[in-house]
C-alpha cells in the first residue's frame, strides 16, 4: 500500500477514517474515452463516494481552446469550485472510476492554480467498491466556499515551449501514451491526427506506473520505471499524452519519488499531432 500523503496520493483506508472531516471535499473526476462506451456522470448519480461532487473535466475547461478539455482559466476554475463549496481550507481527495485515471488531470489541474491540499485516492472508486464501502446516490448539499488562486506558470507547457524544448534537449519529454502509439504503429483515437512522437521524448506509457489494481506503484518501484524508459531524472520534466490526462498520471508519479521540477504539456498530441510543421517521429 502506499504511503498516505494527503498532498499526493491516499489510500481508501485513510479516506474511509476522514470521510467526516467537514473540512474534507471529495470530487469524482471520471473521465472516459468515447470508445469505452461508459457514462461518467450517469455513473456518478448511481453511485458515488459519500459527499462526492461531480467535477466535469471538460466542461471546467477552457471553452476559448478548439482543443479538448484544456485548463480552465483562473475565474472560470474559482467559479465553478465556489459553487461545488469547494475553497480555502479544504482538503480535497479526488478519484475516478477507473481506478487511478483521470483523477489526476484534476489533481494536476488544482496545483496549477496554487492549490496543493489536494490527493488522489489510490485505487479509486473500483478499490473502494470491492472493499465493500459504503455509496449513495444522492449529490451532497453545497454551500458557496470562498477561494483564492494562484496560478503557477511553471507547471504548464505550450507548444512553443515543447518545441523548444525538443529541439534544445534541455528537458525530458516524457509521454504517458501505449507503445504502439508512441511508435506510430497503432492510429490515433481522434481524427486528423498524425502517428509518432514529439522528437526526443521518452516513452512511459501510464499504466508502467500502476500496479494490475491500478494503485500507484511505490516510489522506489516508479523511480525503476523512469530508469528503465531512460529519463534523465538531473534535467526538468515535460509530461505529454494524447490530451493532457494521463500525462497528470505521470505528474503524479514524478512528485511521489520527490521530483519538483515537472510541468504538463496541456495540448499534448491533440495539438502536436495536428500540425505539420512540427516533426512527428515514427519507430
Amino acid at each position: 500500500m502506499a504511503q498516505d500523503d494527503p498532498k499526493t496520493l491516499v489510500s481508501t483506508d485513510w479516506l474511509a477514517v476522514h470521510l467526516k472531516n467537514p473540512d474534507l471535499r471529495i470530487l469524482d473526476a471520471s473521465w472516459y474515452l468515447p470508445e469505452t462506451g461508459r457514462d461518467a456522470r450517469a455513473e456518478y448519480a448511481r453511485a458515488h463516494i459519500p459527499g462526492a461532487r461531480f467535477f466535469d473535466i471538460d466542461e471546467i475547461s477552457d471553452h476559448r481552446s478548439a482543443l479538448p478539455h484544456m485548463a480552465a482559466p483562473p475565474e472560470k476554475f474559482i467559479s465553478r469550485l465556489r459553487a461545488m463549496g469547494v475553497g480555502d481550507g479544504h482538503q480535497v481527495v479526488v478519484y475516478d472510476g477507473a481506478g487511478l485515471f483521470s483523477a489526476a488531470r484534476v489533481w494536476w489541474n488544482f496545483r496549477l492554480m496554487g492549490k496543493t491540499d489536494i490527493a488522489v485516492l489510490d485505487g479509486g472508486m473500483p478499490k473502494w467498491l470491492a472493499e465493500g464501502r459504503a455509496t449513495e446516490d444522492m449529490p451532497p448539499m453545497m454551500r458557496d466556499r470562498h477561494m483564492t488562486v494562484q496560478r503557477q506558470a511553471h507547471l504548464i507547457k505550450d507548444v512553443t515551449q515543447v518545441a523548444a524544448a525538443s529541439k534544445l534537449g534541455d528537458h525530458e519529454i516524457i509521454d504517458a501514451r501505449s507503445a504502439e502509439r508512441f511508435a506510430g504503429s497503432a492510429p490515433e483515437p481522434r481524427e486528423g491526427l498524425r502517428a509518432g512522437h514529439i522528437p526526443n521524448s521518452r516513452n512511459v506509457p501510464f499504466q508502467t506506473v500502476l500496479n494490475p489494481d491500478n494503485t500507484m506503484k511505490s516510489p522506489a518501484e516508479l523511480s525503476k520505471v523512469f530508469a528503465a524508459a531512460g529519463v534523465d531524472m538531473t534535467k526538468p520534466a515535460i509530461t505529454t499524452c494524447g490530451s493532457g490526462v494521463t500525462a497528470a498520471v505521470l505528474s503524479l508519479a514524478l512528485e511521489r519519488i520527490g521530483k519538483r521540477d515537472h510541468a504538463l504539456y496541456d495540448g499534448s498530441w491533440s495539438e502536436w499531432g495536428m500540425y505539420g510543421d512540427l516533426k512527428a517521429v515514427k519507430g
